[in-house]
């Protein structure tokens, strides 16, 4: 199976809400939700694609001495091949087609993930099936995945599914804070809402297993997620699903990085689509990237080795890329590696 067959698979599979586009970047999918688009708009998702248009790599194949190149992370005590992960997407059913629920879906994501050599986020959603689905999926490969919960209005809610997240023996515990203004969920009796500073470090300190905010934008709330004790962040406007004209991702990394970096991992997510996308983000300060949309369309076209084989090309063009940039392992992935134009 070739990538490109994948595509054509996933044209089949997927539904009508999502094109295949050849480049996902939000603009013929905007405003469609359900469906993988950006809200209203939809800037807030093709925003982040631009963006990241405007930053270029410093070629340099000059080396005092060359080694082989190692793109491989250590994330809690676990090393993964590359700084590549898949996002959490809940409810594809309604996003996009019925050929998987969340169980099965999270069941392509996780195995192809790990067949590549990293690890899948799962979802959360309005249906309690959602996350009881994804927390199956991860029993079965004996805890390989990270759960996100949504930050119910219901404390007790959050920490049910916590437990879940330990009886599963997850790797690591994820929040989506960034879905805290989602009135789909209030509208379906399943409120959410912003998340304090002290309810936050309860959820931390609830549980032993490293804790991840998924949703912060400013250096303000990357200094707050600190001081609750979470292990790391992700940095994301939510694909732009959740308000529109967001900043992009990419455009306020580095100053969080800054404040925080070396204290606690930092991810990030939003529209990259390349290795060579990964190697922008890892240079202006984050640790790893997550990537949703493109997953799943690997799972519609392939199923776990459609995921394994997004996974890998992406990796080998990072590798790639990594080479022609004179950095032989990731933490040579330096500010000096890019440009902005």
């Amino acid at each position: 199976m070739t990538y490109q067959e994948v595509i054509e698979k996933a044209k089949e599979n997927i539904g009508t809400n999502c094109k295949v586009c050849p480049i996902c970047n939000g603009i013929a999918c905007k405003g469609k939700i359900p469906g993988p688009g950006g809200k209203g708009t939809g800037a807030g998702f093709y925003h982040s694609y631009d963006q990241l248009r405007k930053i270029k790599l410093n070629m340099n194949t000059l080396y005092t001495k060359h080694k082989e190149i190692d793109s491989s992370i250590e994330l809690f005590g676990r090393t993964f091949d590359y700084p590549i992960f898949a996002a959490p997407i809940g409810a594809v059913a309604l996003h996009y087609s019925d050929k998987y629920n969340d169980l099965t879906y999270s069941q392509a994501i996780l195995s192809g993930c790990q067949d590549a050599g990293v690890i899948g986020f799962t979802g959360d959603g309005i249906d309690d099936t959602v996350f009881s689905g994804t927390i199956e999926a991860i029993k079965q490969l004996s805890g390989l995945g990270i759960p996100t919960i949504k930050p119910w209005s219901n404390k007790e809610e959050v920490f049910k599914k916590i437990r879940m997240a330990e009886e599963a023996n997850a790797f690591a515990i994820a929040m989506d804070v960034d879905a805290g203004g989602l009135t789909i969920l209030a509208a379906a009796g399943k409120p959410v809402g912003p998340v304090s500073l002290e309810t936050l470090r309860e959820y931390v300190e609830y549980t032993k297993l490293p804790f991840i905010v998924k949703g912060v934008m400013t250096v303000a709330g990357a200094m707050m997620a600190l001081e609750a004790g979470a292990k790391g962040i992700i940095v994301s406007n939510h694909g732009g699903r959740v308000l529109d004209e967001t900043s992009a991702t990419i455009d306020v990394l580095e100053p969080i990085a800054e404040a925080v970096k070396g204290k606690m991992k930092i991810f990030i997510d939003g529209a990259f689509r390349s290795g060579i996308d990964i190697i922008k983000a890892l240079a202006l300060g984050a640790d790893a990237v997550l990537i949703g949309r493109p997953y799943a369309i690997s799972v519609y076209g392939g199923d776990a080795s459609g995921v394994s084989l997004y996974t890998k090309k992406i990796g080998q063009e990072l590798k790639d890329a990594m080479i022609m940039i004179g950095a032989e392992d990731l933490s040579s992935i330096t500010r000096d590696k890019v440009v902005r134009i």
